[in-house]
């Protein structure tokens, strides 16, 4: 809510849409077994889309509920927990049902091309079976299911590790896997009150770190408008090397991705004190300080300083990227070309400007509420395929 309560009915229209919408039978297929969740996209009259799509993408099921908890904390911090209980549970519960039912099935992944095992996908579901238990035992909820499969998701999550980057997905489609998926995973599942955790990608941690680098590395040499940039200068990024969607361009929110997540970072950095530079670390630092070496360095020492100067600076350059080829009247499209930066593809993208937003607040130190991260990131040694299968109902929205 950000303190701006006008906004309000706006999120209650959405809640009540999200209720009508889970009952719409459609090609993914039904609320009885809950698979008709996964589908992602429905005509604005609230009826079913019935051509070709890439489906399911059950990345869907996970950020509704993610979203929908959140307002059911604010509800629940207003003392509203009956309201939350009729018109809110219900529509989360199918959600969390269906992430612990079928995480570990394949399906499209977020830029809706490739059907396989997606990082993003499986970060999202294991964030929210976490915070989806602790919201069903806030409400008197069982949260078996979800206690029992987020451990295991987790466990899957960590496949995507190869030692240096993210291989964004794990389908065989002749990409090398770097993809700023991952980056967009990393600020999705990044927790205020987390450590520099592996095991959940915290974008501090030395993999995310390691991994931003490869990352933002891989389209230096591939747009005309990166040329003359060295390492360690901000660049425009992509969604994939590999990319050839309406030519292959950088997107606007993928760049402000790459500098948000260093504004995460930095918050996390600040909340704990001190920084710590891995040897998996070591070239993302190196690359920006060719003085940096392996150890761990207290706020209160120059390194320390100097170092998250440089980093500040570093994001801040992809912000200067995406104002150097905004058109004049402040429109966000898609994408902007590789050879001269002309805004392209589709005009005033809703995540383009939501990307700016929210990489704008987080580095005024404006973080999201934390989503149980620290409790949730021990990794099981064994990794098993299970699922739990739910059960579905229809939910009705009330008078708020």
């Amino acid at each position: 809510m950000a303190g701006d309560s006008s906004l309000e009915p706006t999120i209650q229209e959405y809640v009540a849409a999200e209720a009508k919408l889970q009952t719409v039978s459609n090609p993914s297929g039904s609320l009885s077994d809950g698979s008709g969740l996964g589908e992602p996209k429905f005509e604005v009259n609230i009826t079913a889309f019935t051509g070709d799509w890439g489906r399911p993408q059950r990345d869907g099921p996970a950020l509704r509920a993610t979203a929908l908890i959140a307002y059911g904390n604010y509800l629940l911090g207003k003392g509203k927990d009956s309201v939350v209980k009729t018109n809110i549970w219900p529509i989360v519960q199918n959600d969390l049902n269906y992430v612990a039912q079928y995480w570990n099935q394949t399906g499209f992944d977020l830029w809706e091309e490739v059907q396989g095992s997606s990082f993003f996908t499986i970060a999202a579901q294991h964030r929210a079976l976490v915070e989806g238990s602790a919201f069903a035992r806030t409400l008197g909820q069982s949260s078996d299911s979800y206690d029992s499969q987020a451990p295991q998701v987790l466990c899957f999550l960590q496949d995507f590790w190869n030692g240096t980057a993210v291989i964004s997905n794990l389908a065989k489609n002749g990409r090398s896997g770097l993809d700023a998926n991952s980056l967009i995973s990393s600020i999705q599942t990044f927790d205020p009150k987390a450590a520099c955790d592996d095991a959940t990608f915290q974008p501090c941690s030395a993999r995310a770190l390691s991994n931003h680098k490869m990352v933002v590395d891989s389209f230096r040499s591939i747009y005309n408008i990166n040329s003359g940039k060295s390492v360690g200068d901000a660049v425009a990024i992509g969604r994939y090397a590999e990319d050839t969607y309406q030519g292959g361009n950088p997107w606007y929110l993928t760049t402000l991705a790459a500098a948000e997540q260093l504004y995460d970072a930095l918050y996390q950095w600040g909340q704990q004190g001190s920084l710590a530079i891995t040897q998996a670390s070591l070239p993302f630092f190196q690359a920006l300080d060719s003085s940096a070496v392996v150890g761990n360095y207290s706020s209160s020492s120059s390194t320390y300083s100097s170092l998250t100067g440089a980093i500040k600076t570093y994001a801040d350059g992809f912000v200067s990227v995406v104002q150097q080829y905004t058109p004049s009247n402040g429109s966000l499209p898609e994408q902007f070309t590789r050879d001269n930066g002309t805004p392209t593809s589709a005009g005033d993208l809703t995540w383009s400007y939501a990307a700016f937003l929210t990489a704008a607040s987080r580095r005024d130190g404006s973080v999201p509420a934390s989503w149980g991260a620290s409790s949730a990131n021990e990794v099981p040694t064994q990794c098993h395929g299970s699922s739990a299968t739910g059960s579905y109902t229809t939910p009705s929205v009330g008078p708020w």
